[in-house]
């Protein structure tokens, strides 16, 4: 037991396990909040307009048990362990045979991945926790603003805060920087929201997006400012570009910008200072 704890390399394939079960978790996240949200802004206009709240039931990221959008069959046990119920069924619905989105296993493989890696770089540390955490709600940020186009105060705000704490306690950023980081992130965007909307009457992004870049500044520091933005803006125009050319997006519909904003802040974690030779002002120890 001695030699395992000795060999932190060695729990990378547990990481793997438990970036599975959270990525099952995940992706309950994905599907529901936005559906929670949803229904408090509901029952909020109906208070302010003086109207019944209507009663739709418990639902929550626990409330009721998942099931088939197709044929309302309640999920099992033994048909919601991650990767291997979707390879048993081959993707099918039991009850229906209806086809199961093969982005619920993407998301589970993803976060596994990203987890064992996180596992593997760090090792045993408090920096490994804080790495963890920090992949888990950008990917479900992610996915959430490109399925809607929102990102939840209830998942950037939260992760915006525990950036500082978590700098305070490890000192991986210097927490003046990471404070720099989190006002400078957000009024950057904020800025250039308001610059777009005066020239064009357009909004081109939420605030969300100026949230989360705030988050990201909180965690990596002002200095992974300029690279994030640069990588978000260039992995979302080549994107962009490839979707109009495959037809899958309509030119002049927006884009949403945080999953953008996530894959740059992932890339700012693991390679800035790789990715940092190209912007030199990105200069921080590798997480």
């Amino acid at each position: 037991m001695a030699a395992f704890f000795d060999n932190p390399s060695a729990f990378v394939p547990f990481a793997a396990l438990l970036g599975l079960f959270i990525g099952s978790f995940l992706n309950v996240v994905i599907v529901r909040l936005p559906v929670m949200m949803e229904r408090e802004w509901q029952a909020e206009m109906a208070e302010l307009r003086g109207g019944p709240v209507v009663e739709t039931g418990r639902f929550n990221l626990f409330v009721p048990r998942s099931r088939c959008p197709h044929c309302e069959h309640t999920i099992s046990a033994l048909e919601n362990i991650p990767l291997v119920s979707y390879l048993f069924l081959r993707g099918h619905c039991r009850h229906c045979q209806a086809s199961i989105s093969v982005r619920y296993p993407l998301v589970e493989l993803l976060t596994a991945a990203l987890s064992a890696y996180v596992v593997w770089r760090s090792g045993y540390s408090l920096t490994t926790a804080g790495g963890l955490v920090f992949v888990w709600i950008m990917i479900a940020l992610a996915f959430i603003d490109f399925d809607t186009r929102l990102l939840p105060d209830s998942l950037t705000l939260p992760l915006l805060w525990m950036g500082l704490v978590f700098n305070l306690l490890t000192g991986n950023v210097p927490l003046e920087e990471a404070v720099i980081g989190a006002v400078g992130g957000y009024l950057f965007l904020w800025s250039v929201y308001w610059l777009f909307r005066l020239a064009t009457g357009k909004e081109g992004m939420g605030y969300g997006d100026f949230k989360l870049l705030a988050a990201i500044g909180a965690w990596l520091g002002w200095k992974a400012l300029p690279l994030t933005v640069v990588l978000a803006s260039v992995t979302g125009a080549l994107l962009g570009i490839g979707l109009i050319a495959l037809g899958f997006h309509r030119r002049g519909t927006p884009m949403p910008f945080g999953p953008f904003l996530a894959i740059a802040g992932l890339l700012a974690l693991f390679q800035g200072e790789a990715l940092g030779t190209f912007l030199p002002i990105f200069s921080r120890p590798a997480f």
